[in-house]
C-alpha cells in the first residue's frame, strides 16, 4: 500500500469541503451549518452534546452554531423531558427546505467529484471508504485483560 494513501484521502476531503463551502455560501449557510442541519433530518430530536459528539466538536461550539440557525428560524430547541438541564435539537420547516434546497448543490458537488468512475466503480468507492470508517471506528481491544 502507498504512503500517499492517507495524504489522498486527506486532500480529496479538504477539496471536496473547499467547493462545498464556495457552493453553499451562495445558499447562504456555511458547511458546519449544513453538517448540523443534514444530522438533525437524520437524527431529530437528538440532543445538543450528542450532536456535538456526533459532529466531533466541543458542546460550546455546537451551542454556537445552533443559536445561528435558530436565530435563522432552522432549527428549534425544546426541553427534554427526562432532563431539565438538557436540549433537545428540531428541524423547523423552514430548516427542512433548506435542507432540500441545498440537496441539488451537494448531489452535483458528489457528481462533478465522482466523474469518470462508472455507477460500479462509484459503488465499489462507497462500500470500501464504509469499511475504511467501521476500521477506524472500532473501539481498540483491551489487551491488558487478556
Amino acid at each position: 500500500m502507498s504512503d500517499d494513501l492517507g495524504f489522498l484521502l486527506g486532500d480529496a476531503a479538504r477539496l471536496l469541503r473547499r467547493s462545498f463551502d464556495e457552493r453553499a455560501r451562495v445558499m447562504g449557510v456555511t458547511r458546519p451549518q449544513w453538517r448540523v442541519l443534514a444530522l438533525l433530518k437524520r437524527f431529530d430530536g437528538s440532543t445538543q452534546v450528542t450532536m456535538a459528539d456526533m459532529l466531533d466538536v466541543e458542546p460550546i461550539t455546537l451551542g454556537r452554531m445552533v443559536d445561528r440557525l435558530q436565530d435563522a428560524g432552522l432549527v428549534e430547541r425544546r426541553a427534554d423531558p427526562a432532563d431539565r438541564r438538557s436540549w433537545r435539537l428540531h428541524l423547523t420547516p423552514e430548516g427542512e427546505q433548506k435542507i432540500e434546497a441545498l440537496r441539488p448543490t451537494a448531489l452535483a458537488l458528489f457528481d462533478d467529484a465522482l466523474a469518470g468512475l462508472d455507477s460500479p466503480q462509484r459503488l465499489e468507492l462507497e462500500a470500501m471508504l464504509n469499511i475504511i470508517r467501521a476500521n477506524l471506528t472500532r473501539k481498540p481491544l483491551d489487551v491488558s485483560h487478556g
